[in-house]
């Protein structure tokens, strides 16, 4: 995709996949005109400063502001081409604590960007979805739906802008923040004790690398509305603490409210509206403003069978304790040592 004098926002932009993505887009695409980070956080914003000085990267742009601000959103958006929504409240249990919060920022939130994009004229648009949006069983999951459903429906309301609007959905991030191994890498080391929550407990797995190319995918081939989920492979999480911690004690804590067993990233339901594209799945829209048949022939899309789901505990693609160290020592910790 040809970035060359195009801008583009990243909303919380100073997370773990935000970072990655503009050092991606300054690797890949050094003609770039503008890269804003957009978030709330200035400390963070501060820090990541540090990291790209003006001297070196006279193109990027620092915004402090909320998604939950709907007019600095507008001003933040005025000249941008591309927006990627990567910003979200995410811990399931700070959620169902403070789900007045959850519901402003998730919700209320992606409302205020896709809105601001109309107010500006933004050519494309990659919201960040979950694993745990798909049949939802916590206010996380439920408010990052109807995210998705937002971002999705507002295809249909573009009349004849060109924008276009897709989300990625993926599991969790291996090394981000929040994310379970550096969570027991610290356990480890000060307590010598792993909690388990259920040793039968699955997870897809991500790398940083593949968030950012999924994001870039979209941006470069979505026609508008569809849903892209990436195949990647599950852990166990007992697989994950023996990488870890084979001489540590593992105790079972049990599931924390708003936990599931097993995640999902398509439903048996949503099978009726799934294609192959090979690297990925996509999830396409009920209602579309592009032809079905031309989009199967553009990628050589394969309709799933009907029934067919995508289970992190029935995948076919599993990470072993040695691959785990070994994806560890690559994408979380290059001194990593049982």
């Amino acid at each position: 995709m040809d970035f060359e004098g195009k801008s583009i926002l990243i909303t919380g932009g100073t997370g773990s996949l935000g970072k990655a993505l503009t050092q991606h887009i300054f690797e890949k695409h050094p003609d770039v005109r503008r890269v804003i980070i957009f978030s709330r956080d200035e400390q963070k914003q501060f820090q990541m400063a540090q990291e790209y000085p003006k001297e070196r990267y006279p193109q990027i742009r620092f915004f402090i502001g909320d998604v939950r601000d709907k007019d600095r959103l507008i001003r933040a958006f005025k000249g941008v081409d591309y927006v990627i929504h990567a910003a979200a409240m995410k811990h399931v249990h700070l959620a169902e604590y403070n789900p007045e919060e959850c519901i402003k920022t998730n919700i209320g939130g992606a409302q205020n960007v896709v809105d601001a994009c109309f107010e500006t004229n933004v050519e494309r648009v990659v919201a960040l979805s979950t694993d745990k949006a798909c049949a939802p069983i916590n206010l996380y999951g439920a408010t990052k739906l109807t995210s998705d459903k937002l971002f999705i429906a507002a295809n249909n309301i573009k009349g004849n802008s060109p924008i276009r609007f897709s989300v990625v959905r993926y599991g969790n991030v291996m090394g981000s923040n929040g994310s379970v191994i550096p969570f027991f890498i610290n356990k480890r080391d000060t307590e010598g004790v792993l909690p388990i929550t259920d040793p039968n407990m699955t997870r897809f797995n991500i790398s940083l690398q593949g968030g950012v190319d999924m994001v870039m995918h979209a941006l470069e081939h979505a026609w508008g509305g569809e849903l892209f989920v990436p195949k990647i492979p599950s852990y166990r999480i007992m697989d994950v603490a023996e990488a870890i911690g084979p001489n540590c004690k593992k105790p079972v804590v049990g599931i924390r409210p708003g936990e599931k067993l097993h995640e999902e990233m398509i439903t048996s339901s949503d099978s009726f509206y799934t294609y192959d594209l090979g690297r990925y799945y996509v999830i396409l829209p009920a209602t579309r403003s592009w032809n079905l048949n031309d989009f199967i022939e553009s990628f050589n899309a394969i309709k799933v069978p009907s029934g067919f789901r995508y289970n992190s505990g029935e995948n076919t693609e599993w990470e072993t304790i040695e691959s785990l160290r070994d994806l560890i020592i690559e994408h979380v910790d290059e001194t990593f040592k049982v």
